[in-house]
């Protein structure tokens, strides 16, 4: 901490930061309505990057309760509690069992082993130790500084990718699946397909990058990877150019397509019409038996269309 550094004791709610979200969905200023400001403390970068990730955890829990009440999405920790995915709950996935109601043993100790009950209550304590020391080690306040914690079986995007697809998307009986895969999504998406290549192709009905930053040369895709990517992914990548304007590619992967913006951040959000179109048809392409030609698209979408 620096000599003039103001303490990391930041606000817990949206409230105490003097922040809301108005009927549109932005997040604004309670007093000035002005967007949210990085630099609110000039020449202190580390107080206002910890802040900044103080209110991104509190938002992150704003966003899954939106998801959970208005959504009716159900929340699932991965690993024992570790990270957390969010599914819907409706017949195209797979069931996931409820925790069963705790019951208490006999006085007598006869319902399980003894020895039994010593290894529930050892994998109890060394799960709740490992998710206090999680806790920790991603709480933005806590000023010691601690080693990176890889979580088992999701030490790395890649590794969190191909978790859930082999535990969750693999199992479901959902016959159609896109994917929106942002920034480094997308490279973790193009390692899913080296790993899982036959399973993603005859699950996957499209893809939609937005500004991703996968390699397909230095990632090793193979020919029939970077074909199928040429036919069922499109890039919507930041540029100045109108949204849908053909956007010049140096790899021979997918087709790469303005977002309507240069700024990297907003090309998910500024493309979502024309991906749910992008989806739309190639989900008519497949329930059709048609090889979808749409990502091949190198004109506008008018704004009238949209």
């Amino acid at each position: 901490m620096k000599k003039d550094e103001p303490p990391l004791d930041f606000p817990t709610t949206l409230e105490g930061f003097e922040y809301a979200f108005n009927e549109k969905g932005q997040l604004r200023h309670i007093k000035t309505g002005e967007p949210f400001v990085f630099n609110y403390r000039e020449d202190l970068h580390r107080w206002n990057q910890k802040r900044y990730e103080a209110l991104g955890e509190i938002i992150t829990k704003y966003v899954y309760e939106l998801l959970e009440k208005d959504c009716n999405l159900q929340k699932i920790s991965i690993p024992e509690g570790y990270g957390v995915i969010v599914l819907n709950p409706n017949e195209n996935y797979i069931e996931v069992e409820k925790p069963k109601a705790h019951k208490h043993s006999s006085s007598d100790g006869t319902e399980e082993p003894a020895e039994k009950r010593e290894r529930k209550d050892k994998v109890s304590k060394e799960t709740k130790k490992r998710r206090d020391f999680y806790e920790k080690y991603r709480n933005p306040q806590k000023e010691k500084q601690m080693m990176q914690l890889f979580i088992r079986e999701n030490g790395s995007p890649e590794e969190h990718a191909v978790y859930v697809w082999d535990h969750f998307i693999a199992q479901s009986a959902a016959e159609n699946v896109f994917f929106v895969a942002h920034s480094y999504g997308g490279l973790a998406f193009v390692e899913l397909m080296i790993q899982r290549e036959a399973d993603v192709k005859s699950k996957v009905t499209a893809v939609a990058l937005t500004d991703s930053v996968h390699n397909v040369w230095h990632q090793e895709a193979g020919k029939t990877i970077r074909e199928w990517m040429r036919e069922n992914c499109c890039n919507w990548v930041s540029s100045s150019e109108p949204l849908d304007t053909s956007v010049e590619s140096m790899l021979p992967d997918c087709p790469r397509v303005s977002a309507g913006t240069d700024r990297h951040e907003l090309t998910s959000w500024k493309s979502f019409p024309s991906i749910f179109k992008f989806f739309a048809e190639a989900s008519e392409a497949r329930s059709g038996s048609q090889k979808p030609a749409l990502t091949r698209r190198s004109h506008r979408i008018k704004h009238e269309e949209l």
